[in-house]
């Protein structure tokens, strides 16, 4: 009985074994639980499963590929615990089993050494009690902790960890509330499913910081030079036009960018720490020094480009007289030329490592709409004669308007190009 019991555990199945014992009818009361539960006589043994649904394989390599470690903890018997386990994959590079007794025997240090070994884990037989010792314990190592849970016991452990995840169609009410997130279809690919779209809100997040600080160098930069110079050279923007580019033309890109799909690859990356940044070092020499610096280069020199073509040199009155109007010219390349660059950065940010090719030109609609609003906001900006007052802008030269053409590729090629070499030194 034994061998058939532990086989069909084995199969992920739970077994229910059948006893009788007959009672004396003339004992009068009957004895008490303990008393009577001795001397059982077995008729047999039933075997029951609760099959794992078809998408939790696929779910569970997910979460392998994603770097996320998987721990069961159960009230089921040590061998059904991991016939199921096993039967959808945990336990890739390692799978340990212990009972809830030798959990309860265990020091805090010993805990710890424990879910400190490689490979994943599962805790059989286990009380409340032990969840909560191992959120803490995990915590406690630096991990960041999703626990699931449908019962009344399992809500200290899901009000400790990190994110509580409670069953919506089989939890009980003082589980939904202990828990931070409700499953309502009580499926755990759905959990895969909220981190691949946290992960993916959190990239769009920082293309959207991307995008916006990668502005600040062009716009800076020349007003750096002008003061640095002491006025010998002239300011290459006004205040309406930068204006202009801060609540005008960036805006409806930006907000394109957090609309962004996930991009390939989103969920074989490596978890982030719990003390990495949103904002860290190499996404501002990304943001500055690459998408900004190629701007600023190309800006200041359409800019000063402008100015000499028209008879200006260095120290030159632009204030008034024919150098006025080069100058005003001039601010206007400069404008457009960031709105060009902008472009170029907008469609660099949509990737963080990916290229442009993996994800597609035409795959962000909104983006394209903001690329076309940006461009129709500068036009006017330039051609229509009292927003041209309004912004001191002058209408460029054919020439001039075609050496813009090449700044969005010029911008965008850079960065691939770095990302390109950032792929191949991963690899």
């Amino acid at each position: 009985v034994e061998g058939v019991v532990d086989s069909w555990a084995r199969q992920g199945r739970r077994v229910l074994a059948l006893a009788e014992r007959r009672l004396d009818p003339e004992a009068g009361s009957l004895p008490e639980r303990d008393d009577a539960e001795h001397d059982l006589v077995l008729l047999g043994v039933a075997a029951m499963i609760d099959p794992p649904r078809a998408e939790v394989p696929d779910a569970v390599a997910r979460c392998h590929d994603a770097g996320i470690r998987l721990i069961v903890v159960t009230g089921d018997h040590a061998l059904t615990a991991r016939g199921v386990g096993e039967s959808v994959g945990i336990g890739r590079g390692g799978l340990t089993v212990l009972g809830g007794d030798e959990v309860d025997r265990m020091s805090d240090r010993e805990l710890d050494a424990v879910l400190a070994t490689p490979g994943e884990l599962i805790f059989a037989r286990s009380s409340p009690e032990s969840k909560l010792r191992i959120t803490d314990a995990l915590q406690g190592a630096g991990y960041i902790v999703a626990m699931t849970g449908d019962g009344v016991n399992d809500a200290p452990a899901l009000r400790r960890a990190d994110i509580g995840i409670a069953m919506g169609k089989s939890g009980t009410d003082v589980a939904r509330e202990a828990a931070t997130m409700v499953l309502t279809d009580d499926n755990f690919a759905t959990i895969v499913t909220a981190v691949e779209a946290g992960r993916r809100v959190y990239d769009n997040v920082r293309k959207f910081i991307v995008y916006i600080f990668a502005h600040t160098t062009p716009e800076v930069v020349p007003f750096l030079l002008y003061a640095l110079s002491g006025g010998a050279i002239p300011l290459p923007l006004t205040v309406m036009q930068i204006l202009a580019i801060d609540l005008g033309t960036e805006t409806v890109p930006a907000l394109a960018l957090g609309r962004e799909r996930a991009e390939p690859g989103l969920m074989e990356r490596a978890p982030r720490t719990r003390a990495q940044s949103v904002i860290d070092r190499s996404m501002m020499v990304r943001a500055w020094l690459v998408l900004g610096g190629v701007s600023t280069v190309l800006v200041l020199a359409l800019f000063l480009g402008t100015l000499v073509a028209g008879g200006w040199s260095l120290g030159a009155d632009v204030g008034s007289g024919p150098l006025h109007h080069t100058w005003q010219q001039a601010t206007t390349m400069t404008f457009l030329a960031i709105v060009a660059c902008q472009i170029g950065t907008a469609t660099a940010a949509r990737t963080q490592r990916a290229s442009l090719a993996d994800i597609g030109l035409f795959t962000n609609p909104l983006l394209l709409w903001g690329i076309v609003f940006e461009v129709c906001f500068a036009a006017v900006i330039v051609t229509v004669p009292v927003l041209r007052e309004v912004f001191g802008t002058a209408v460029p030269e054919w020439w001039q308007l075609a050496l813009l053409l090449p700044l969005p590729v010029v911008v965008w090629g850079c960065d691939e190009l770095l990302r390109r070499r950032a792929r191949r030194h991963a690899r």
